[in-house]
């Protein structure tokens, strides 16, 4: 890992000089051009834009394309977001004629590859989570949750119970938790975390009622902590008639290990980007599919992928299902991003996720226990974490002066992506670092061994 800074570019302003150019010059207009356009639109002086040759350009933004940070070129330890490295041979998969040149509109009797496949992964996903059914129409997490609240309107419009107009959602939720509930028409209703950074019992009881619709809670939290109470919760959520959602953004860290429809979760989204190695960020496209558990079936999105009883596979007819929520976007979901999750899934099979988990939580408390042993940042929750940490920057800011934005801004001069900061924001100068399981040793170790010479250089400086 390189411990230089990223090397200054010189703007194209810098580059410029009188007389350069790039390609071919643009031809002189007539001579009489200029004088059909309005005095109003012409030019007293010309513009002031670079003059630069077409090598200088060229190679000015190739440099400046390969500063861009990714999972391939460097770690990136950005807790409550899992980025792990991709797998290529899932690209691969995707990119097969059979998938990426399939129309959209093509009937089912020419699509039956790509219809069997999003079958099996919306089974993947129910027997990984313990869901009875999936829905791959989502385009992305944060739509996933949308989907899944309404999914829990529509189950209480359907029951005539419409009085229940509250989410209730931890104060170490997700900022997408609130927003979406929101979106839905529910009032929402934060609930406090107790000391051990868990859900404060008292307070959700207090919170509980005929009023409410469901509660939205991230497991294991963006604490890095899993939700010792949940058992006690679900129960409590039901005995009041409210559904239970989880958020599916740290799956990563449970994989074989705890399946949330088994639990009692009624509705859950799955952010494979996270999980399964689809590609993450940058605008483009994603999937957010939603599990769910019996009773939450009929209203799930349409169109769903059928089985024949004689084994083809067809879309939904318009109108076959009238219950449904009917469509979250267009066709059936971002197909080329769902072939990559399936492909994830089969090449690692029922062991491999669960040993995806295992080394993911392996490597969080390594990195933790790395800082806690020296002392040099504060951990505000006591034993063993997750898939991902919370490190505080309170004690080297009351000792210093140096805040977590100051670390972060370190670690970049030091050729590292620095980890999520300032989130939750229930911690003071809060670090969430996640480093998934696809990091070596020995980069966990340089990072570490980064982030305690920051903090030896703040006070020794």
């Amino acid at each position: 890992m390189s411990v230089t800074g990223p090397k200054l570019q010189p703007t194209l302003f810098e580059l410029s000089g009188p007389g350069r150019a790039a390609g071919r010059r643009i031809p002189e207009p007539p001579a009489d051009a200029l004088d059909r356009l309005p005095a109003d639109a012409l030019r007293t002086s010309p513009p002031a834009l670079p003059e630069v040759d077409e090598a200088s350009l060229v190679r000015h933004y190739v440099n400046l394309s390969q500063l861009n940070w990714g999972v391939d070129t460097g770690f990136y330890p950005l807790g409550s977001c899992t980025m792990k490295y991709n797998p290529k041979v899932n690209e691969w998969a995707a990119r097969l004629p059979g998938f990426a040149g399939l129309h959209p509109f093509a009937p089912d009797e020419t699509a039956q590859g790509t219809l069997e496949l999003l079958w099996e992964l919306e089974r993947d996903l129910a027997e990984i989570s313990g869901m009875d059914a999936v829905t791959l129409q989502p385009a992305a997490g944060a739509q996933g949750e949308l989907t899944g609240i309404l999914l829990v309107r529509a189950y209480h419009r359907a029951r005539g119970d419409l009085e229940r107009t509250e989410v209730l959602i931890p104060d170490s939720a997700h900022g997408t938790n609130p927003a979406t509930a929101s979106m839905a028409g529910f009032r929402t209703v934060n609930i406090t975390s107790a000391p051990d950074g868990g859900v404060d019992l008292e307070a959700f009881r207090a919170a509980l009622g005929p009023r409410t619709a469901a509660i939205m809670i991230t497991n294991p939290s963006t604490l890095g902590l899993f939700e010792r109470h949940i058992v006690e919760l679900l129960e409590l959520v039901h005995a009041a008639g409210a559904l239970a959602y989880m958020d599916g953004a740290n799956l990563n860290a449970i994989l074989g290990r705890f399946r949330p429809g088994e639990a009692g979760f009624d509705v859950m989204h799955f952010n494979v980007h996270k999980t399964f190695g689809t590609p993450h960020g940058g605008g483009g496209p994603g999937a957010g599919p939603v599990g769910v558990r019996a009773p939450l079936i009929p209203f799930l999105p349409a169109p769903r992928v059928l089985r024949e009883p004689g084994g083809t596979f067809r879309l939904e007819r318009p109108g076959e299902r009238s219950s449904s929520i009917g469509r979250m976007r267009g066709h059936v979901g971002n197909v080329g991003i769902l072939v990559r999750a399936w492909a994830y899934i089969r090449a690692h099979g029922a062991d491999g996720l669960r040993e995806v988990s295992d080394d993911a939580v392996l490597a969080a408390n390594y990195l933790r226990g790395r800082l806690v042993a020296d002392g040099a940042f504060e951990v505000p929750f006591a034993g063993p974490c997750a898939h991902e940490f919370i490190a505080s920057g309170a004690g080297l800011k009351r000792a210093t002066g140096v805040r977590t934005l100051d670390v972060a801004k370190r670690l970049i001069d030091k050729g590292y992506h620095p980890p999520t900061i300032y989130f939750p924001h229930t911690v003071d100068e809060a670090m969430l670092i996640e480093p998934t399981e696809t990091e070596r040793l020995e980069t966990l170790d340089a990072f570490a061994d980064a982030l305690l010479e920051i903090a030896q250089d703040a006070h020794e400086t």
